[in-house]
């Protein structure tokens, strides 16, 4: 179907220009959190100890953040957008400074917990909200724009973690972070619509939520142990849990995950499914400063925007994406992310070889920049696939801050299969790169196949949809 009304332009997003910065910048200073505190915490341990607690910091994070993407329709109900972002900005700023004033890496840790809160709300408002605050034809290119986001944290915040953490100020950096989700706090009355609060006590999914949150955390868990079978053992405690989370989920009458997510035919399953196999790819991020180094040689500041590059082409490429028209188009794009992006893994393994020369290691460059273009030109539809899989309007939302879930869920199994693989690789370098990329070469080709799956159920949506749902049509 040539939908060529159905995308609306820039322009037109700019319309909505306050509410557009609320929902990209939520998303934003969360991102931008995650890669500070990583350039921070050496300084910190230096000053206030805690060396075996060290790597609980982004399990801290990553655990409380998945625990508040599930409490997102919740939040909504009782709030409305403009109440429930004022508790999203407020909880990271407290989480922030509770980090800035630590006298003790016990302290820091319940900080990050409080951020990881803080943030994981506002990174599955910013999903759900697209879908109440903006008209469907805008949905992909809002969908674009907070997505990109994360590749921008990847950019500003390890800068900004590095430069307070070079003249020793690592605790003012988190109070800069209080200060710019103050400051968030102070546009949201004007920038969203007010919707209504139902006052509705909506039931929490407890048992699906302890698997979850269990699941996460035996594969960050995972991600930092040195034993190999230890890891792995962990890994497979986790892909348990989700098996259990999904099998309690499909018979449960309170869901974490929309319930059209395990009707029979339904695409969102793998909607969801696609969105985590291009999500975990970003883990390989964290190991590209290594081997830039060490296979390179490298300095550290070379090394840091080669790791960067492919959130670059993850963040400019869903910039162009959005601009898709044509129903074919869009289909051919969610499979061909998947596809590019593995392919990208898949030559980049070919490329790591010990005292690379320079030739070989400028060639690295747009590889990563074609392999995170692979995710940029699918993350956009796919996420406007979930929003509209459904007319009914509650659940529609629901769809769309689960994206929240899934992104987060695939950023801690990533970390812990990158760390398991690198593990195997040891102690060569070159294997280690090599098992890493071309085992997320792997992870990423099953999302061709989930992509085909899920092309085949999805449509874009409509403005006559949502206006028949909304006065009560099916």
């Amino acid at each position: 179907m040539d939908n060529g009304q159905g995308v609306g332009s820039w322009r037109e997003l700019g319309a909505h220009l306050s509410t557009a910065v609320v929902l990209a910048g939520g998303v934003l200073v969360g991102a931008v959190n995650i890669y500070v505190a990583a350039s921070l915490l050496p300084t910190a341990v230096s000053d206030i100890g805690g060396e075996l607690l060290y790597a609980w910091n982004m399990t801290a994070f990553l655990v409380a953040q998945v625990v508040a993407t599930m409490f997102v329709s919740r939040t909504l109900s009782r709030h409305g957008n403009v109440g429930s972002y004022l508790i999203g900005f407020g909880v990271f700023a407290a989480g922030s400074v509770v980090c800035a004033v630590s006298p003790a890496m016990s302290v820091l840790l319940v900080g990050r917990g409080v951020q990881g809160l803080g943030a994981g709300l506002l990174t599955g408002l910013g999903f759900a909200v697209i879908h109440s605050a903006l008209p469907p034809h805008l949905w992909a290119r809002g969908s674009a724009l907070i997505s990109a986001m994360f590749g921008v944290g990847n950019f500003v915040g390890p800068a900004l973690g590095g430069l307070f953490a070079q003249f020793g100020s690592w605790r003012l950096a988190f109070v800069v972070l209080a200060a710019a989700a103050v400051v968030m706090a102070t546009v949201v009355p004007r920038a969203l619509p007010r919707s209504e609060r139902d006052g509705r006590a909506i039931p929490v999914p407890a048992v699906s939520l302890a698997l979850v949150v269990g699941a996460v955390g035996a594969v960050s868990v995972a991600g930092i142990l040195p034993n190999t079978a230890a890891m792995a053992a962990f890994i497979a405690l986790g892909l348990a849990l989700v098996t259990a989370f999904l099998v309690t989920e499909k018979r449960a009458k309170v869901r974490v995950l929309p319930r059209s997510t395990y009707r029979p035919g339904s695409a969102l399953r793998w909607v969801y499914l696609t969105i985590m196999f291009l999500a975990s790819g970003v883990a390989v991020e964290t190991f590209l400063p290594l081997f830039s180094q060490h296979l390179g040689g490298l300095p550290p500041v070379a090394a840091g925007f080669f790791a960067a590059a492919l959130s670059f082409g993850w963040a400019a490429s869903q910039i162009v994406s959005s601009s898709a028209r044509q129903e074919r188009t869009i289909r051919r794009l969610r499979i061909a992310g998947p596809a590019v992006l593995a392919a990208g893994f898949a030559v980049l393994a070919l490329l790591q070889h010990q005292n690379a020369s320079p030739l070989v290691i400028i060639a690295w460059l747009p590889v990563l920049l074609l392999g995170g273009a692979g995710i940029g030109i699918a993350m956009p539809h796919l996420s406007v696939a979930a929003m509209s899989s459904t007319t009914d309007p509650e659940e529609g939302q629901q769809a769309a801050a689960a994206i929240a879930t899934v992104l987060t869920m695939a950023t801690a199994f990533g970390a812990a299969v990158a760390g398991l693989l690198v593990n195997l690789g040891a102690p060569s370098m070159v294997t280690s790169a090599r098992y890493l990329l071309i085992g997320f070469a792997i992870i990423s080709a099953f999302g061709i196949f989930t992509a085909r799956l899920a092309s085949h159920h999805t449509r874009r949506p409509n403005e006559a949809d949502v206006e028949l749902t909304a006065n009560g049509h099916p």
